[in-house]
């Protein structure tokens, strides 16, 4: 595609116009007019051209893979290979998706004489988790005469990955990745004498008869002790829902509150509601609906939380020197990476998940609870990201969960819904639509209570979290498993 240049424009105004002008005018201005005009022409046919010739010679390259974090501030390096080593003025532009912020919609840059390649970098912003596709690349060169613009869709393939941002989660918990000791920044007594058998010796008085070695004590005449170990490379499992019970919206408690927990009295129209709320948060300004924007922040899904939590969870076993694995399910088993320690295992978790988005499906517990017996055949720690509010989903994790809990320890754990707390836990009640609203809090957290005590007779831990605390809250139940050598 050719397009006429801000120079073209001038010089057209500056000798067709006047020409043509002065034709009628002057009758012996005819064929000097006339020829000035047609070389004109010519001129600019010939620069049109030679413009189109140097399409050929000029090439973009993308990387295959980019690996960016989410919300994080990136550049991605775009090479030009210039096949005519000549000084070229390039405009380029990259069509990226919506989920990809650019500050810059096209970036000018000057080939260098005398060279073939050249790279610059663009700047761009995820702000969403996933992996995106670039396949084209518009690009503009200057005709010799700089006449025209030649312009040109360039087909690339390169591939943005764009991963949880970490920072805020592992700044949270920095003393856990100083390497201090066994557990985190300062060094924690191990209760217990281990479950690993690691040698026999012979007998010391005081030693238990319970690790007496009756046969190698038959065999050998005389008494043989048993010695143990503290176990310090486990299994640990982090089982993700990805169903449509993970694509609710997490909203801080801070926000819901400003937000207003009583959407009757809003709607409504309340006064009294809105000038207590203002005098409570006068940071926060009531102002209407706001136009949407595509810079506007992206809501976080519980996923995206689930997501982040268990990738800072693998950061501390992998810390700890315990193996760790991931499972994602749905209404079916998506994802089984089995337990392994290292960097390259990590990022192999890390690949398997950074895409992972909720499915418009009902989990299935009992499926996944049969894919997990069979296996896994060593004992291990299971910690699971899902929800229980439902009763008949409840009820079903509850059978699955029960046959688990005979071989392996299962911890479970559910971001706290949003006003399920008991019913007096704040006496700021205005109106009746709040009595209500605070009572049907207090029958969902009544009935994740009695979840909890259901799954603590069959072995199994059950715990509400805070959206704000989830990683640091995992964390620490993996860091008590370990102390107690609970595996």
């Amino acid at each position: 595609m050719i397009v006429p240049s801000s120079r073209l424009l001038l010089w057209v105004a500056v000798v067709v116009v006047p020409c043509a002008m002065l034709l009628p005018m002057e009758s012996g201005a005819v064929v000097p007019g006339g020829l000035c005009i047609g070389a004109f022409a010519l001129v600019t046919v010939v620069d049109a051209l030679r413009g189109r010739a140097r399409l050929p010679g000029i090439f973009v390259e993308l990387p295959e893979i980019v690996r960016v974090a989410k919300g994080r501030a990136a550049e991605i390096t775009v090479r030009i290979r210039n096949e005519t080593a000549r000084s070229l003025r390039v405009r380029l532009a990259l069509a990226f998706p919506r989920e990809i912020e650019s500050g810059a919609q096209d970036i000018a840059a000057v080939l260098p004489e005398g060279s073939t390649d050249s790279a610059l970098n663009w700047p761009c912003t995820p702000r969403r988790r996933g992996s995106y596709l670039l396949t084209r690349a518009h690009m503009e060169l200057p005709s010799p005469l700089g006449l025209w613009a030649v312009r040109t869709v360039v087909r690339v393939r390169s591939e943005i990955r764009v991963y949880p941002d970490l920072r805020s989660e592992r700044r949270e918990l920095a003393a856990l990745f100083l390497n201090r000791g066994v557990l985190g920044i300062h060094v924690q007594r191990q209760v217990g004498k281990g479950r690993e058998f690691e040698k026999l010796r012979e007998y010391i008085p005081g030693d238990s008869s319970e690790d007496i070695h009756w046969k190698a004590t038959a065999k050998r005449g005389h008494p043989v002790t048993k010695v143990f170990q503290v176990e310090r490379t486990q299994e640990i499992y982090v089982v993700i829902d990805s169903s449509r019970l993970s694509a609710r919206p997490v909203v801080s408690r801070f926000e819901f509150e400003v937000s207003g927990l009583n959407g009757a009295d809003d709607l409504c129209g309340s006064e009294p509601r809105e000038s207590k709320r203002r005098a409570r948060h006068p940071e926060q300004q009531m102002e209407g609906p706001k136009p949407e924007t595509r810079n506007q922040k992206p809501e976080t899904t519980t996923l995206e939380r689930f997501v982040t939590a268990a990738l800072t969870l693998g950061l501390a076993a992998e810390q700890q020197g315990d193996l760790f694995g991931l499972v994602t399910f749905s209404d079916k088993v998506q994802h089984f990476i089995r337990a392994k320690n290292g960097s390259e295992h990590y990022g192999v978790c890390r690949d398997a998940i950074y895409g992972l988005h909720p499915r418009v499906v009902t989990p299935d517990f009992e499926e996944l609870g049969m894919f997990l017996r069979l296996r896994l055949r060593k004992r291990a720690l299971l910690v699971f990201l899902t929800a229980l509010d439902d009763p008949v989903l409840a009820e079903s994790f509850v059978r699955a969960a029960e046959s688990l809990a005979r071989q392996h320890l299962l911890l479970v754990n559910m971001l706290s819904p949003l006003g399920a707390r008991p019913v007096f836990a704040d006496a700021d009640v205005s109106s009746v639509d709040q009595v209500y609203e605070r009572l049907g809090g207090h029958l969902l957290w009544h009935d994740l209570k009695q979840l909890g005590q259901t799954l603590h007779r069959r072995g199994v831990r059950f715990s509400l979290l805070e959206n704000e605390r989830l990683s640091a809250e995992l964390i620490s139940q993996y860091l008590s498993v370990k102390q107690r050598q609970l595996l």
